[in-house]
């Protein structure tokens, strides 16, 4: 039974209407979650107004002081003090509906979230004499109005938050640390460089600028994301596709209603810039898409991205590329997600078709498509031995080599089958279960650079590294930071006596990055080394060399997968050959 609250008589269980002070509580704790859903919010108010340069300024975790200020158009006094009240905005009409805006902002309660969260001041103008700096400060109370008066300011905006959540002391010490956070932003805000191209980015923190670029085109805004090395191993796309959604357009996957009005052939716009396969990453943090110049994970858009790669990606790989959608506003719905990290699409899939085609046909312009090195038309007679995690108890004792083939494959008789073991992920397998049984528990060997080895990090790389300095050094890795986005590796693992590179180092930081526990990247970084030293096309490897490999091979826990998880082995029993020659056995 309910109880009734004998202080006021009310029953404490009935549901009330909540009051205006606490719905905009809570609807400001929605929005802003943490400091890099500020500088969302207000690039893409900067952006919504035009601007050709934003500059961010972060202090610390972004919960002390967070800056941004655009060359957009502006406002004059009497928008920009409306600019600071929920849900007033100028990018919806009233009783307007949200699918089909063409801006990024669209609810109209960003600033107001954001100043109910901390202390802001807006200056702007719009190209009058005198600007105007409103100050809203949360610690007023909500009966207290926002101070407003003259400023002196070129065209544009500039909007400083700080002390964030100090009225909310809960929100602030769940956030992560100073590191991390800033990590966060800087991942943000090179996804809205890379979506946004021709606008100029900087981002700096704590006094210090760890992003710029110039917004001359997406191959100079990868420059400024990552480095040289990687803007000049890559090619910018560009291509419209026309869409024809025809009859089946819902069929074929649609995130928002169509209706028969929508079945006409659509142009959608294509464009962004793709790494070459020779510049990859472990971790799929580097594939960005965009719609609309929205930043949005988009597992469609994503997975029609690296599938226009298709098998120029080595094995495990992942692509460095950012590619933007430029579609009709009235076939977007932006409002499917409280963070806008997320749009609902009409008809997605049809227009991920569009993006794998344009994609291949650009990586094929290219010159970049590898081709097939052996083609033996017996894909559904080759399995795997063993389990499908690469373990099985089996022995090659009475297995003879016979031969090689492309110099990569060695062809060995087991009893009644063909084995086909691929030498090198054979080798990796021997490698990776020698390291991992020689250093269970010890450190790797490591071996100090002289000088030290210089590797540039995209911003966000940067922040990580930091704030993995341990773990890096538990895994072998002795870094320091050189300025600029650089680090100076001064000691490298070298377990057989070679030394680890730049990329063994990426993939460590990537796995770190994405929350593993150092002791799975470790295992991970393990995996890359044993690739080193192992086996490669060409190398000469006659029978005996060959006897020795499967000797090795069959001492291993797991023989039948490399470290990566591809097969080792695969076999052709003798009753394939049999049917395929039209014989009795």
């Amino acid at each position: 039974m309910p109880t009734e609250d004998r202080s006021t008589g009310a029953d404490p269980d009935r549901i009330r209407r909540l009051g205006a002070a606490t719905i905009d509580r809570i609807a400001a704790g929605e929005v802003i979650t943490r400091p890099a859903r500020v500088v969302g919010e207000l690039v893409d108010n900067a952006l919504d107004a035009g601007a050709s340069r934003v500059e961010i300024a972060v202090d610390g975790d972004g919960t002390d002081r967070i800056r941004v200020a655009d060359d957009g158009h502006g406002m004059g006094r009497a928008d920009a003090r409306i600019a600071v009240e929920r849900h007033a905005t100028s990018k919806l009409a009233p009783e307007a509906d949200p699918v089909g805006i063409d801006s990024l902002g669209f609810r109209g309660e960003a600033l107001a979230a954001i100043a109910d969260a901390g202390g802001l001041e807006l200056t702007t103008n719009d190209g009058d004499e005198a600007g105007t700096r409103i100050v809203v400060d949360p610690r007023s109370g909500a009966d207290v109005e926002p101070e407003v008066s003259d400023a002196g300011r070129a065209r544009g905006t500039t909007v400083v938050v700080r002390d964030l959540f100090a009225t909310r002391p809960a929100r602030r010490e769940a956030l992560a640390g100073a590191r991390s956070e800033f990590a966060r932003i800087s991942d943000l805000v090179a996804d809205y460089t890379l979506a946004n191209p021709r606008v100029a980015f900087t981002l700096d923190h704590d006094g210090s600028t760890t992003l710029s670029t110039p917004g001359t085109g997406v191959t100079d805004a990868l420059l400024g994301v990552y480095d040289r090395d990687t803007a000049s191993r890559s090619t910018e796309l560009s291509a419209n596709a026309d869409v024809d959604f025809g009859d089946g357009a819902e069929a074929a996957g649609s995130d928002v209603d169509v209706t028969d009005d929508d079945r006409s052939p659509v142009d959608v716009g294509i464009s962004g810039v793709l790494a070459y396969p020779s510049m990859t990453r472990a971790a799929r943090d580097h594939l960005r898409t965009s719609v609309n110049g929205r930043p949005v994970r988009d597992d469609r858009l994503a997975g029609a991205v690296r599938a226009g790669y298709g098998r120029l990606l080595p094995d495990g790989r992942e692509p460095i590329a950012a590619v933007d959608v430029a579609l009709p506003p009235a076939r977007v719905d932006p409002n499917v997600h409280p963070a806008k990290r997320e749009v609902g699409l009409r008809d997605a899939d049809l227009v991920a078709e569009a993006v794998e085609s344009v994609v291949a046909d650009a990586l094929t312009g290219a010159d970049l498509r590898r081709r097939a090195d052996v083609a033996t038309d017996l894909e559904t007679a080759l399995e795997p031995p063993g389990e499908a995690d690469g373990s099985r108890s089996a022995t090659f004792a009475d297995a003879e080599p016979i031969g090689t083939f492309r110099d990569l494959y060695a062809l060995v008789e087991a009893s009644d089958d063909l084995l086909v073991v691929d030498t090198h992920a054979a080798h990796e397998r021997v490698n990776y279960e020698r390291l991992a049984r020689t250093f269970d528990g010890d450190p790797v060997p490591t071996v100090a650079l002289d000088p030290p080895a210089t590797v540039s990090l995209s911003a966000s790389e940067a922040a990580a590294a930091e704030a993995n300095g341990d773990p890096l050094d538990s895994l072998g890795f002795e870094t320091e930071p050189f300025g600029g986005g650089t680090v100076r590796l001064r000691a490298v693992p070298a377990p057989f006596g070679r030394a680890a590179d730049a990329d063994a180092f990426r993939d460590a930081l990537a796995s770190l990055s994405a929350g593993e526990p150092p002791r799975d990247a470790r295992e991970r970084l393990l995996a890359d080394l044993a690739c080193h030293p192992s086996l490669k096309r060409g190398d000469a490897i006659d029978e005996s060399a060959i006897r020795e490999l499967l000797d090795r091979l069959g001492e291993c826990e797991r023989p039948f997968a490399c470290p990566h998880g591809r097969p080792t082995v695969l076999s052709v029993s003798s009753a394939t050959f049999a049917a395929g020659f039209e014989r009795d056995r």
